[in-house]
Parts: C-alpha cells; structure tokens; sequence
C-alpha cells in the first residue's frame, strides 16, 4: 500500500469517471473496491502506473475546486491535443493547459517538452518559454519551442 494516496469524493459519478480516466490514460485501470447500496460502488480505486488514488461514489454538498489538481504528463503534442479535447467535451478550460474536466476534477495537461525546455534552457530561455505558456489555454509545443529558440 503507498503510504499516501488521493482520496477524491465524486458526486455519484466516481464509476464513470473512471472508465474515462482509464480510455484517455494508458496503462491505467480501475476497481471497485467497496460495493455500495442498490448496485453502485461505494469505492473504487483508480491506478496509473504507481499511483492509487481513491474515489468515494456519494451524493455531497462537497465540491472540487481547481485548488487541487493533476498534472497528467504527455508524451507529445499528440497525447495532449487527445486528451484535451475528450476532457474539453464538458468540461472548462483554463489558462496555461489547465482543464476542469465534466466530473469536476482539475488536470494540467503539460507536454513533455515543456518539462524538458524548463530544464534545459538558460534564465532568459526559460522566462521566454513560461511567458509563451501563460499566454495559451491549451499548451502548444511548436510555439513553445519557437520561444525558446528566440530567446538564445
């Protein structure tokens, strides 16, 4: 058992969820954990790679707020422009890749380049990158890239 794992309350939606979650994120799965009154899962247990994060399938006066979120690491613009796009049905976006999906939950949809330009890149580089992103909704590598280019 992980010694510290995301327990997130849904509104009764905790099932579809996952079986959202888990056709948008490879090698992720789900189970339900605890069967619930009149045939819902009380609980279930969603794993992406190491991670467990458990969902509680209640009716709550309790909401989410983008307070809490995940940042879901995408290998190419590919993975993000699918993934955006499947939580975008329903859901809010936000400025700088971030995403309210239909079930309330928060993602930041982040490129792998992104990652790595931060990383790579001198002050001025990297000031250029994070000024390019704060300009988007959905982070775009091309433009990313450019940025860092253009700041050498």
């Amino acid at each position: 058992m992980q010694k510290l794992t995301p327990f997130i309350w849904l509104q009764g939606t905790a099932e579809d969820a996952c079986k959202f979650y888990t056709s948008l994120i490879e090698g992720s799965s789900y189970e339900i954990v605890m069967p619930g009154p009149e045939g819902a899962p009380l609980m279930l247990t969603l794993k992406v790679q190491a991670l467990s994060i458990n969902f509680l399938n209640l009716p709550s006066e309790f909401v989410l707020t983008p307070a809490f979120s995940f940042q879901l690491d995408c290998e190419d613009q590919d993975e993000v422009d699918r993934i955006w796009e499947a939580m975008r049905d329903g859901g809010t976006t936000m400025a700088c890749g971030w995403i309210t999906d239909k079930y309330g939950l928060t993602w930041q949809v982040i490129p792998r380049r992104f990652m790595e330009l931060l990383t790579i890149g001198t002050p001025s580089q990297v000031g250029a990158v994070m000024e390019a992103m704060q300009q988007m909704i959905k982070l775009e590598v091309a433009p990313l890239e450019a940025a860092f280019e253009a700041a050498k």
